[in-house]
């Protein structure tokens, strides 16, 4: 758990923006680890299963009916960024979901393109677009901040 802890939260809060239900999340993935017979052939392959699962338990908490009927807590979501990373982190969070998780994966977990490509079921293409149109798209954010990134 200590391994990929940190992995899990970020993506969770990353994808929901929300303590309480990243704190669900947290817990489901967990429990799903530990009732997986899945065998590992390395640490990495290991990493990629706990990405992919998180990822996809956000997805479905996102999708879910009651999630649908419910108002998300923004200033919660804010106030957690700024504990963690600041300002940079929160224009990530604010980035469409396919710009945002390229960007996560590629400059917080320190993938490749060609990785985040495989653990996201895209074109390394596709992936390589993303990360330059997140870039602008931060760039522009943490400018006209007044960050002048």
């Amino acid at each position: 758990m200590e391994a990929h802890a940190d992995t899990v939260k970020r993506l969770c809060v990353l994808y929901l923006k929300n303590h309480a239900d990243t704190e669900d999340i947290f817990q489901t993935v967990f429990l799903k680890y530990t009732l997986s017979s899945t065998a590992f052939e390395s640490a990495e392959h290991e990493r990629a299963w706990f990405i992919r699962v998180t990822i996809n338990a956000c997805k479905d908490l996102l999708r879910s009916f009651f999630r649908r009927r419910t108002v998300p807590l923004e200033q919660a979501a804010v106030q957690a960024v700024r504990e963690e990373d600041g300002a940079v982190l929160e224009a990530v969070l604010a980035l469409p979901e396919a710009y945002r998780t390229a960007i996560y994966l590629h400059y917080y977990e320190q993938y490749t393109a060609p990785e985040i490509a495989r653990l996201l079921g895209k074109n390394t293409n596709t992936v390589y677009t993303l990360l330059t149109r997140g870039r602008e798209r931060l760039r522009r954010a943490l400018e006209g901040n007044g960050d002048g990134a």
